[in-house]
């Protein structure tokens, strides 16, 4: 068998987090198979990729495919559009403030996905099977998968990449605490007449957020979430009933809007492993860790689990799904993956809560970020890059006590 053999990596699941995860792990020169069918061409949906996410697909040859159909993110706001007694201020986080142009870029999933397919079809060291995984076998020393086709795969590390119910994470026995919320998301692009000047706006509603993202041009995305049935409501709309209903709730912010074909809804939840890797399986993606669309790190918690894997995965070049090589990017991924996953949950949590403390609570801690500049600062470099705001914080904060 041949050292590259030995060092093959299969990819379950051909979502973007496994189409990247393919290319990553190709371009820090493993052999890699994947495994599933191509790519969907009808999601509606749009993913805001943050900078050193997009510095990554720039790494693998993608984002010059993607850019031209991105919007830049400049400003990110968060407004209280609830209707409670106690409600919290206004809070407005630039990328200026902490030396970066931008956060990062909106993109429609189709173009993304697009992109990263042709990007894997055109790799020599990628073997892509456009079958599903149909069953598991995860013994010491490889991870054998037998795909719907009737062929099979053995590699040394399995990389799940194949959603929130991960067949891989649970043949692994990976137990997961998972939780469904009294919620869905209404996914649609619209047209409007005022330029978005590249601003994403989170309301934040009684029944969870309405985010809109800028798109090119003047157009946006949404993502809105409200209770079941009326998500069902709303998709049973006209285009100008619908219309008029994001425009009221939107306040007229960018005037006349005009919603374009395609809606879909999605229910949500939360999910979390127990561990992020065992029996020569890793998990990344949504099969890492769902939660709900706040705050726009979805995917850009997936590409940082790519990341992890891959720089683990060099160091344990001969063999990247030993225990010694699982057990280092469990270690390595859990505090990223559990203080976002914990803070999303907990924000969400607080908007569907009518208790008078948690308004409170929430309204304080709003105010503080909105107030105090080191601390607005810090978060937006930890939501770019996890680690990063601490040192900067604390020169910020010794500066503003100067002044």
């Amino acid at each position: 068998m041949s050292k590259q053999e030995q060092a093959r990596i299969l990819v379950a699941g051909t979502g973007p987090a496994g189409l990247i995860a393919a290319l990553a792990l190709s371009e820090a020169g493993f052999a890699v198979t994947l495994a599933g069918p191509d790519v969907a061409t009808d999601d509606r949906r749009t993913t805001a990729l943050m900078n050193p996410a997009l510095a990554l697909l720039d790494r693998v040859g993608v984002l010059g495919a993607v850019k031209p159909k991105a919007a830049p993110l400049r400003v990110m706001r968060i407004v209280d559009a609830t209707q409670r007694l106690v409600r919290s201020p206004v809070v407005t986080f630039r990328a200026s403030e902490i030396g970066e142009e931008q956060f990062g870029m909106n993109m429609p999933n189709a173009v993304l996905n697009a992109a990263l397919a042709q990007a894997v079809a055109g790799n020599s060291r990628i073997e892509w099977r456009k079958s599903l995984v149909s069953s598991w076998s995860l013994d010491p020393d490889r991870a054998t998968a037998k795909l719907d086709d009737g062929s099979e795969v053995s590699a040394l590390l399995a990389v799940a990449a194949d959603g929130r119910l991960s067949p891989a994470r649970e043949a692994a026995g990976i137990d997961t605490s998972r939780r469904a919320y009294p919620q869905a998301a209404l996914v649609v692009s619209f047209a409007h007449r005022s330029e978005h000047g590249f601003v994403s706006t989170e309301f934040h509603t009684e029944t969870g957020p309405f985010t809109q993202v800028p798109l090119p041009g003047n157009r946006s995305s949404l993502v809105w979430v409200v209770r079941p049935e009326t998500a069902q409501e709303l998709m049973a709309l006209s285009d100008d009933e619908l219309s008029s209903r994001i425009e009221e709730r939107m306040q007229s912010m960018l005037g006349r809007v005009e919603v374009e074909p395609g809606r879909q809804v999605y229910p949500l939840s939360t999910s979390t492993p127990r561990r992020f890797a065992k029996g020569r399986v890793a998990l990344i993606g949504e099969a890492a860790h769902v939660f709900p669309p706040i705050g726009a790190q979805g995917l850009n918690l997936g590409v940082r689990d790519v990341a992890d894997l891959v720089e683990i995965a060099v160091m344990h070049r001969t063999d990247p799904g030993s225990p010694s090589a699982l057990a280092a990017y469990d270690r390595k991924r859990r505090p990223d993956i559990l203080a976002l996953s914990n803070a999303v949950n907990l924000l969400n949590r607080s908007l569907l809560s009518d208790m008078l403390p948690t308004q409170l609570a929430r309204r304080a801690g709003l105010g503080i970020l909105e107030g105090f500049a080191p601390l607005r600062a810090f978060f937006m470099r930890e939501g770019l890059r996890p680690g990063s705001g601490f040192s900067a914080f604390a020169d910020a904060l010794r500066d503003h006590v100067r002044r």
